[in-house]
């Protein structure tokens, strides 16, 4: 019945990463948690594995059309990496209860960025398609980097809600490409957030397989799908349902456990 569950919830987890973007993997913590019946130490790193797979099979197009900055890439990746370990390492010294009342936080950040209007630019800090103005995006890049790193291997969460408005708004970056470097700079930083929590409790292969290849599955048809679809409308009623699962979180943290 655990497998059939897992099956399900991946596939609806998917089916939001396939619409929305990565936007649609904050849900996948919650699922894990409160439809799988998991513990959220065990959670964490499966949830990092789908956004891991989900995101790397949506950067590959990216990838091909030149839609990526890798040099950009690699300053969130240098700072965002070494960043998830300091957020494992919080998260081992946090009660169950503190680590879901951060997320449900994080949850509502992620759904007040949802609702904000992303099409404009901020000062270009890029010169040409390679060349870094360093003085302009390292201030810049770096803290972001940190604090989507520590996120990630706090809470299992990809962090596109923060980096591409970091890429957008901050350093300037064309939509199309930042979603394309957001992409890669998720899949490095989860993968290390799930090397950082391998040890932390068991992880059920059965159920991270079900859950993760349903996911990766649907999240293509999904993205197919999404092309049709006006998704500014759906990216909004998903973030008003982002925030009604982390009131959730909370009342069944605070009030019911």
């Amino acid at each position: 019945m655990t497998i059939i569950t897992s099956l399900l919830a991946g596939a609806v987890i998917g089916a939001l990463l396939g619409l929305l973007g990565g936007g649609g993997s904050i849900l996948a913590v919650p699922a894990l948690v409160y439809v799988i019946q998991l513990d959220v130490r065990q959670a964490i790193p499966i949830s990092l594995i789908v956004i891991a797979a989900a995101s790397a099979v949506g950067a590959l197009p990216k990838v091909r059309v030149g839609h990526v900055q890798w040099r950009l890439a690699g300053i969130f990746a240098l700072t965002g990496i070494p960043a998830t370990f300091v957020g494992t390492a919080i998260s081992k010294l946090l009660p169950q209860t503190a680590i879901l009342i951060g997320f449900a936080a994080v949850m509502v950040l992620a759904g007040v960025q949802m609702l904000r209007d992303e099409d404009g630019t901020g000062t270009a800090c890029t010169v040409g398609d390679d060349g870094i103005n360093w003085r302009r995006c390292a201030p810049r890049s770096i803290p972001a980097g940190l604090l989507v790193g520590i996120l990630t291997g706090l809470f299992g969460v990809g962090g596109g809600f923060l980096i591409i408005p970091a890429l957008v708004l901050m350093l300037g970056v064309e939509m199309p490409i930042a979603i394309g470097t957001s992409l890669v700079i998720i899949v490095a930083n989860s993968v290390a957030g799930f090397v950082s929590h391998i040890g932390d409790a068991g992880i059920d292969w059965s159920i991270t397989a079900a859950f993760a290849g349903t996911a990766v599955v649907t999240s293509l048809v999904a993205g197919h799908l999404g092309t049709r679809l006006d998704t500014v409308r759906l990216q909004r009623w998903f973030a008003y349902l982002v925030f009604a699962v982390a009131a959730y979180v909370l009342v069944d943290t605070i009030l019911l456990r």
